[in-house]
């Protein structure tokens, strides 16, 4: 079997997205992109950081998926920070001192908003939601719904994706790979301030310690509906090579996404080029965009905590690969 990292092939116009020196705001950091497909255009949001080492999210659009067309000169979306806080965590990654970090964008089939889900580095570093309409955002109107958080005060969590359909009637929200995939259903995304629900969170794998993904991080982008279950990227670490964060695969079942039922046997993306290993966190790359455009899988990335990327291959090659793959469970 040929492993799945074959597949996807890098951009040669890689980064697609760099720091703008320009804008203070953007001068420093430009990584994690959220990306969503609407009318052929790729949208993506992107994180970034400037001189006050604040993040916030920039705006690009693609109209084949690589090369970026129109890239907006100042951000479109600010979480509110303290001006009173500190806020430097341990946990926290891509360095900054608060805002809003690595969006995850989807649309739920049926909806007419867009939402939004991102790590909110304030008072402690808690997961948000907010939304917007596909028209304002379209019309590059930014009226971002009042942001929700959706994770306890006290608890680190990151990397919670939206599925983009229904599934039993309900929005189905992922919010943990390890020691199980986790998964809440919601009548409704118009989720209460103070509605929280626990994530145990468990970054060592127990079963698989001689594989490549002996620490699991969590998920990537927003899952792909696909006739073999849902596609679902994530990030995990190798123990023999704990600088460097990889990128893994696997099929979801679509009715109970909390089955596992293939999983890639080896990494789909590593970090071994240039721009994936000289940014401000060398060694990285995170994946939080993907998308299909026709009949080829394009995912987004960011390397090396400063710059954004994307790599591609036919949808049918990487889902072949994985099918081919023994199923096996996280943890």
């Amino acid at each position: 079997m040929t492993n799945s990292f074959a597949y996807l092939k890098r951009y040669a116009g890689n980064p697609i997205i760099e720091p703008e020196p320009r804008h203070r705001w953007e001068s420093d950091q430009t990584f994690n992109p959220g990306t969503i497909l609407l009318e052929g255009k790729v949208h993506i949001l992107y994180r970034a950081i400037g001189e006050d080492g604040i993040s916030r999210l920039g705006y690009a659009s693609s109209d084949d998926g690589y090369k970026v067309n129109e890239r907006l000169g100042y951000p479109v979306y600010e979480q509110a920070v303290s001006p009173y806080v500190f806020n430097f965590n341990p946990s926290s990654s891509g360095g900054g001192f608060g805002g809003a970090e690595d969006p995850r964008i989807v649309r739920v089939a049926g909806d007419d908003v867009l939402y939004l889900t991102y790590t909110a580095s304030d008072v402690g570093i808690r997961m948000a939601i907010t939304s917007i309409t596909i028209e304002d955002f379209i019309n590059k109107k930014w009226n971002w719904a009042q942001p929700t958080f959706i994770s306890p005060l006290g608890q680190i969590h990151k990397n919670w994706v939206i599925f983009p359909e229904k599934i039993n009637d309900k929005y189905a929200i992922l919010h943990n790979l390890n020691p199980q995939i986790m998964i809440s259903y919601h009548e409704s995304l118009d989720l209460k301030q103070g509605g929280y629900f626990n994530s145990y969170i468990s970054e060592r794998s127990t079963s698989y310690n001689d594989s490549w993904d002996t620490v699991i991080r969590g998920a990537g982008a927003p899952p792909i509906k696909t006739p073999e279950g849902w596609l679902l990227f994530y990030h995990a670490m190798t123990l023999n090579d704990y600088g460097k964060y990889k990128v893994g695969a696997m099929l979801l079942n679509l009715k109970d996404p909390s089955i596992i039922v293939y999983r890639s046997s080896s990494f789909v993306l590593e970090p071994s080029e240039v721009y994936e290993n000289s940014g401000f966190k060398p060694g990285v790359v995170y994946l939080s965009g993907a998308i299909v455009k026709g009949t080829r899988l394009l995912v987004y990335y960011g390397a090396s905590d400063s710059y954004v990327c994307v790599a591609s291959c036919e949808l049918d090659e990487i889902l072949e690969d994985l099918v081919g793959c023994n199923p096996k469970n996280t943890g």
